[in-house]
C-alpha cells in the first residue's frame, strides 16, 4: 500500500495525453505517472558527475576504484562470444 501522496496540478491537455498513453499501456494514471516520474528521477541522479564525500568514504570509495577487479565468469563468457558482425560466415 502506497503511503505518501503527491497533488499536482496540470492542463486538460496534458491530463488526457497522459491518460492516453497510460492507457496504451493498460495501465492507470497514477500508476503510469509515478512509473515515469521515478524512471526520470533515477536517470537524473545516475547522470550526476558530482558528488560529496566525507573523508572516511572517500577513501572506501578509492579503494575499491583501485583494487583488482573480481572475477566474474559471466562477463569472461560474454566478453569470449564472437560478436556476429564479426564473424565469419
Amino acid at each position: 500500500m502506497r503511503a505518501a501522496a503527491i497533488n499536482l496540478r496540470a492542463l486538460p491537455e496534458q491530463r488526457d495525453l497522459i491518460d492516453h498513453a497510460a492507457n496504451l499501456l493498460g495501465k492507470n494514471r497514477s500508476d503510469f505517472m509515478l512509473e515515469a516520474a521515478s524512471e526520470r528521477a533515477k536517470n537524473v541522479v545516475l547522470d550526476q558527475v558530482f558528488f560529496s564525500l566525507d573523508e572516511d568514504r572517500f577513501r572506501q570509495f578509492t579503494a575499491l576504484l583501485d583494487a583488482p577487479p573480481s572475477a566474474n565468469p559471466g562477463l569472461e563468457r560474454l566478453l569470449a562470444v564472437e560478436p556476429p558482425w564479426r564473424a565469419d560466415k
